[in-house]
């Protein structure tokens, strides 16, 4: 545990649960708690650390909630995707990786 927190403390952005990231935003997932069982059935899925994830939208009363990761989406229910630590990715880091040259693009 200790490891964890020190890694923690020197990431530039802080981990969230991914039930709590907004729609449209982009993460990195950064690890996954729960019992054993749970953990299993998310890791299976494809939540596995450093995959880019992102929060599509939430049902009308905020459960379950949609994600778009590895090609396909899937739906969490809030108490699951509580599970799943993550890094959101600023979103001028998002249009850097879009343009890694720097390079100024046509609209």
């Amino acid at each position: 545990m200790e490891t964890v927190a020190a890694e923690a403390s020197n990431r530039e952005t802080p981990l969230q649960p991914l039930s709590e990231l907004p729609p449209g935003t982009v993460a990195i997932v950064e690890s996954v708690q729960g019992a054993t069982d749970l953990r299993r059935r998310l890791l299976e899925m494809g939540f596995c650390n450093r995959t880019m994830v992102t929060a599509i939208r939430r049902a009308p009363l905020g459960d379950p909630i949609e994600f778009f990761l590895r090609g396909y989406h899937v739906s969490l229910r809030r108490e699951e995707a509580r599970c799943v630590l993550v890094s959101a990715i600023p979103s001028a880091s998002r249009e850097e990786r879009a343009n890694p040259s720097g390079l100024r693009l046509w609209k």
